[in-house]
């Protein structure tokens, strides 16, 4: 996509400050000529790298970009967001908000110089598309998503592909009742990979949706995939109110007691996070889910709740390490719904029940009564 429009993608990698100063002085020689463009990310984190940026020289211009909604258009302020997600719907619903109109992109980038050879003394790698990994550590990895589905491996392309495959299809009319399903393409929308690095916009799938229901026909199932792009906005929402209160053991909690566990925990805690991660707990299902997750780095919404509740409260260890795995694994890693749904299942977010304990044994009953999602991980 970037050839057919006039330029190329170069892959730095080390420090993003070091290595993006580096890229400016190469490409222009002085800082304060360059300019970044990015998305805008209220995340601690990222706000610090653009913090950093700045701080050298360069002119950071960050654009917010990710939600379904145009909050400027809420019919409330950032500081009087609702507490419960129930009431923020209530309200986005009375007042009629829409998704945003999707923008039409860019035609032309202008070409990297012919003189960028290296940067800081190394030389610069144009990124090419790589094929999936050929892994057949679990026979399962092989049907699994997204990790040995061709049809779903690229970018922008492939997202495209995989929209117009999904709305050319009846699944948008079964998606409430397939959606908790644990394996398999077709049980829930598959869009989380594009949309967590942008080649997909929340709005332009609300477009396509909406196309849907004027040929077809709403119903409650349409409805809740507008539903779930609305939680996805309420965790940003949530950022944008409580920034890095949003990372502290306690979350928003007004609960003091929910403090932090000591930083060196006991070896019991460590051996019993490891074997989370790799998925030799004992416990089958939450199992067959971590090895899943390690093999693919995908997970159905169904199993990220359960084992995220096993470790907090079977486990008894700290949410924010089961977050930071999170993190390290999946493929369609968002920082504000990864962060926002931890906190949801530990308690400390905006959920009014005060946590989400699952009941392994009945997930279990409910979701695998044959074992065929335990065995095909080998956790049977």
């Amino acid at each position: 996509m970037l050839q057919d429009k006039g330029s190329k993608l170069i892959e730095l990698r080390g420090d993003i400050t070091q290595e993006l100063v580096a890229l400016a002085n190469s490409l222009s020689g002085c800082l304060g000529s360059c300019e970044i463009h990015s998305e805008k990310i209220a995340a601690p984190f990222e706000q610090e790298i653009v913090d950093q940026l700045r701080l050298a020289g360069i002119h950071v211009v960050d654009t917010w970009q990710s939600s379904m909604l145009d909050f400027s258009e809420l019919p409330f302020t950032i500081d009087a967001l609702p507490e419960v997600f129930t009431q923020l719907r209530v309200q986005i619903e009375k007042h009629g908000l829409k998704a945003r109109k999707v923008q039409p992109g860019v035609t032309k980038i202008p070409a990297l110089p012919e003189s960028l050879k290296e940067v800081d003394g190394h030389s610069v790698n144009v990124a090419a598309a790589e094929s999936p990994v050929n892994n057949h550590l679990y026979p399962a990895a092989v049907n699994s998503f997204p990790y040995f589905q061709e049809d779903y491996f690229g970018s922008e392309q492939a997202a495209k592909k995989h929209l117009t495959r999904y709305f050319s299809s009846s699944l948008p009319d079964t998606y409430k009742e397939t959606r908790d399903q644990l394996s398999g393409i077709d049980y829930s929308t598959k869009f989380s990979p594009w949309l967590s690095i942008g080649s997909l916009s929340a709005a332009t799938i609300v477009e396509s949706l909406q196309d849907y229901e004027m040929e077809h026909g709403a119903n409650k199932s349409t409805y809740w995939i507008w539903f779930e792009l609305l939680w996805r906005d309420y965790f940003r929402l949530l950022h944008l109110k409580y920034g890095k209160m949003l990372y502290r053991a306690q979350g928003i909690s007004s609960n003091l007691a929910l403090t932090a566990r000591p930083t060196a925990y006991p070896a019991r805690d460590h051996e019993s996070f490891i074997k989370w991660c790799e998925g030799s707990t004992g416990t089958p299902l939450v199992d067959a889910a971590m090895r899943e997750l390690v093999t693919t780095g995908y997970l159905s919404n169904r199993l990220r709740q359960v084992v995220a509740s096993y470790l907090i409260y079977d486990l008894n260890l700290d949410w924010r390490a089961g977050a930071a795995w999170f993190e390290s694994q999946l493929v369609d890693y968002d920082v504000y719904s990864n962060q926002g749904n931890w906190l949801y299942i530990a308690g400390r977010g905006s959920d009014p029940r005060g946590g989400r304990k699952f009941n392994i044994q009945k997930q279990t009953h409910d979701h695998d009564p044959q074992g065929i999602y335990r065995t095909s991980w080998g956790a049977a």
